[in-house]
C-alpha cells in the first residue's frame, strides 16, 4: 500500500495476526475488548483493518469497518506509546478513513481525543459510561429467558437493526456463536422482547449488546447472563442518555470507571434509544 523506505511508516491492511497484537495494545489502554472480538469483527468488514509498520514492526492502528453504504464505524485508534507524537497515527488515520469513503461514520472516543474528533467532523452524539462490579450470581432464570437459538438468526438480526444504526447479519452470526460467548433472548408470546451477550475478556466479563423493550426485561436478561460470573467483575458500557440502564447497572452495585463520546461524522437512521441497556462495544459500535 505504500513504500518500505528503513525508517518511514508503512500501512497496509491489518490480518487476525495483527489484531492480537494491536488487541494487547488495547487491553495495556485498559479498553479490555473481549477475548475472541478479533473473528467478530472481521467477519464484518475484514477490509476495514489498518496497520502501520516501521521496518517491520507494529507502531500504529486503526479499525473503519463498512457495515452498509451510508455506515461505517471507527476504532482501535492507537499508536504504540513509546512511539506518540511523530506523525504515525495520523498517517494510518489518513489512510483508513478513506476506506468509508462518503459514509457517515461513527466512533467511541477517549475523554483525550474528544477535541481532535471535533476537529475532524464529529459530532457528539452522547456520552458513554462504562460501569464496573462484581455481580452476585444465582438468580432464578425466568422461563422467557432462551438461547437465542430459539428466537432464530433472523429474529435476532431484525430485533438487533431497531437498536443499531445499520443491519450487521454477518457481524452478529459470529458474535453470538463465538467460543465463551453466552448469548440469550427473552421471548413473550413467541416474540423477542430483548437480548444480550455476556463474552470473556481479560480477568472479566463482558455485557454487548443488552438489548430490551423495558426495564424488566433487562433486568431478567443482565440476571440470566451474570448468573454464573461467581464474584467475577462484569463491565457494560452504557449510554448516559438512557436512565433506565444506568439505574439497572447502579442497582446491582456497578460503579462508573471509563467514559467515551459517540461522535458521528453526519446523521444516522433513527435507532430505538430506549431498548439499548449496553453498546456492544466501543470499537465497533
Amino acid at each position: 500500500m505504500t513504500d518500505s523506505v528503513p525508517g518511514r511508516l508503512t500501512i497496509s491492511r491489518a490480518t487476525l495476526d495483527d489484531w492480537q497484537v494491536v488487541s494487547g495494545w488495547a487491553v495495556d489502554e485498559g479498553w479490555n475488548p473481549g477475548l475472541r472480538d478479533g473473528p467478530c469483527f472481521f467477519a464484518q468488514d475484514p477490509d476495514g483493518f489498518f496497520i502501520g509498520r516501521i521496518e517491520g514492526q507494529p507502531v500504529s492502528a486503526i479499525s473503519v469497518v463498512n457495515y452498509d453504504e451510508v455506515y461505517a464505524f471507527l476504532g482501535f485508534y492507537l499508536v504504540r506509546p513509546d512511539l506518540r507524537g511523530h506523525g504515525h497515527g495520523l498517517a494510518t488515520w489518513r489512510t483508513a478513513i478513506a476506506h468509508a469513503g462518503t459514509r457517515t461514520v461513527g466512533l467511541d472516543g477517549v475523554v483525550a481525543q474528544q477535541a481532535n474528533y471535533r476537529r475532524s467532523g464529529f459530532e457528539l452524539a452522547h456520552r458513554t459510561v462504562r460501569y464496573m462490579g462484581a455481580v452476585p450470581g444465582g438468580a432464578p432464570r425466568s422461563a422467557q429467558i432462551l438461547p437465542v437459538e430459539a428466537a432464530g438468526l433472523r429474529a435476532i438480526t431484525a430485533y438487533d437493526a431497531a437498536c443499531h444504526p445499520a443491519d450487521r447479519p454477518r457481524f452478529l452470526e459470529s458474535w453470538l456463536t463465538a467460543p465463551g460467548h453466552r448469548a440469550l433472548a427473552r421471548i413473550v408470546d413467541g416474540r423477542i422482547t430483548g437480548y444480550g451477550v455476556l463474552r470473556p475478556a481479560h480477568g472479566a466479563l463482558r455485557i454487548g449488546p443488552l438489548f430490551a423493550d423495558t426495564r424488566a426485561d433487562a433486568d431478567e436478561l443482565f440476571d440470566a447472563l451474570t448468573a454464573e460470573a461467581d464474584g467475577a467483575p462484569v463491565l457494560i458500557d452504557v449510554p448516559e442518555t438512557q436512565p433506565h440502564a444506568v439505574a439497572l447497572a447502579e442497582a446491582r452495585g456497578m460503579k462508573p470507571t471509563f467514559e467515551t463520546a459517540r461522535m458521528y461524522t453526519g446523521p444516522v437512521r433513527e435507532q430505538a434509544e430506549g431498548r439499548v441497556f449496553g453498546v456492544t462495544t466501543l470499537e465497533l459500535g
